[in-house]
């Protein structure tokens, strides 16, 4: 919705401030066909060039998350302390079931509590695989922790090119609305011959490929990308959270603590307060007994 709000106050600030200054839309209109068909046509054609059909995918898809916004929320971060503190306490108390937990999680009747996160790939992955190098007996944790730092590195990387790519496009609009615009200043050349109110007509159609090149880089693609960067960044932190709590398990620390290391790590916005944590786990107990 705020992102909704965004475009439309953009437009409504743009355009409603060029008409109120006097200006008239009717040049516009007329070249908008022509030179966004220059502008955008060419800026679609220098993204498929510089990426492949799965970034692509990836990119359109990503857009929505401008809409959307982040994907997980209060609740989720609360569910997700839940389920570690069930499965590291039941690794403790028999380190032999944990594993049809792990091996099998869209199976699993710890969780199918969960089906949000079972429903991610990643996060049951990252959780499935840290769990079982726990079950290893890694004689140094800190080998798991590099691990899942190079991995979340990695996975970042790549959730971040959808908003690397629409940048990209976003600093080469302004340039392609320069050839637009230049395109339109030789029309208007081979019409040198015609009579002031024409060529002002020509000219100022020529313009109109600058604006809509600078415009739709920091008015809207622009953002886009920003927008994408900051929702990825913000989803990121979900798994940042499995990675402190396995790792605090890994080094031994009480089931409670790794799960308040969990709690301290998570974002303020999306923090469960501690009696809220405590009340949730202690249901947690209770179905598990």
């Amino acid at each position: 919705m705020v992102g909704i709000i965004g475009i439309v106050t953009i437009f409504v600030m743009v355009f409603g401030g060029y008409l109120a200054a006097g200006g008239k839309m009717g040049i516009i209109l007329k070249s908008l066909p022509f030179e966004m068909t220059m502008i955008l046509g060419a800026a679609v054609g220098a993204f498929l060039i510089s990426n492949s059909i799965s970034e692509v995918k990836q990119t359109i898809k990503d857009l929505g998350k401008v809409f959307k916004g982040p994907k997980w929320a209060h609740e989720d971060y609360k569910d997700l302390l839940c389920l570690l503190f069930e499965l590291i306490r039941l690794a403790r108390q028999n380190p032999v079931a944990i594993e049809e937990h792990i091996e099998d999680p869209e199976n699993s009747s710890i969780f199918s509590r969960y089906p949000k996160i079972v429903a991610d790939k990643e996060a049951t992955a990252l959780i499935s695989d840290t769990m079982r190098s726990a079950s290893m007996n890694y004689d140094d944790p800190h080998q798991v922790e590099e691990v899942l730092e190079k991995r979340m590195d990695a996975n970042m990387h790549h959730a971040l090119h959808s908003s690397h790519a629409l940048q990209t496009v976003a600093d080469g609009l302004p340039a392609l609305g320069i050839v637009a615009a230049v395109l339109g200043v030789i029309k208007t050349m081979a019409s040198i011959d015609q009579p002031p109110e024409i060529l002002g007509k020509l000219i100022g159609g020529a313009l109109v490929g600058t604006f809509l090149g600078v415009f739709l880089a920091y008015g809207l693609v622009g953002p886009f990308a920003a927008k994408v960067k900051a929702v990825v960044e913000e989803d990121g932190h979900f798994y940042q959270l499995i990675r402190e709590v396995l790792v605090a398990n890994l080094h031994n620390h009480a089931t409670n603590i790794c799960i308040e290391v969990g709690r301290q790590n998570t974002p303020s916005h999306c923090r469960p307060s501690f009696s809220e944590l405590e009340e949730a786990l202690k249901t947690v107990k209770q179905n598990a007994a």
